[in-house]
């Protein structure tokens, strides 16, 4: 399955404390939960005291989500897990292909906003072309728009330049185009 997202999660108090703990839990692969509950039960087995010294935590390590500009240090992990299960990401993996070039392109807050506000229709307006360059998306555009021109003179027209001008929501990522309407 390609939408695994896995990560380790630490406790602000066992990480001042220096305690034997302060390294973090075991990896967690948060396909396989339903609820933070059970996520907390796994902790818990792992010695962490959630109703003491181990109440805060924070995302210590992670894999499986594009990373740039997002301080995880600061992301609450129950919060990710819900905003990621409301989201539909750990059990569809066009979801989770979206939010990856999604999250190449815009931030986890705005991520997070969008679940927020749409639920698991976050995706509705998001469209991929994987694989596409901008001169892929330009011919794709011009044949959307019924646009005819003879095949000869195509190959004097700047099908990049017009995919970049027809772009108006759209934006490379490194899997290829992502559009976003909203």
């Amino acid at each position: 399955m390609t939408n695994e997202i896995n990560i380790v999660i630490g406790s602000w108090g066992s990480y001042n404390a220096c305690n034997e703990r302060a390294l973090g839990s075991e990896w967690l692969d948060l396909s396989d939960y339903d609820s933070w509950d059970e996520i907390a039960e796994e902790l818990e087995k792992q010695g962490f005291k959630l109703r003491g010294i181990d109440e805060e935590l924070f995302v210590q390590d992670i894999e499986g989500i594009p990373s740039g500009g997002v301080n995880w240090d600061y992301v609450n992990p129950k919060e990710l897990f819900e905003t990621l299960k409301e989201s539909g990401v750990l059990d569809d993996s066009h979801k989770y292909d979206v939010m990856c070039a999604y999250l190449e392109v815009r931030s986890f807050s705005d991520f997070e906003e969008n679940v927020r506000n749409h639920g698991d229709r976050w995706v509705e307006d998001i469209h991929l072309y994987k694989g596409y360059s901008w001169e892929d998306y330009g011919r794709e555009m011009f044949d959307c728009n019924c646009y005819q021109m003879e095949e000869h003179l195509q190959d004097f027209f700047d099908f990049e330049a017009y995919g970049r001008y027809m772009g108006d929501c759209a934006e490379e990522y490194s899997g290829g185009i992502i559009e976003i309407y909203r």
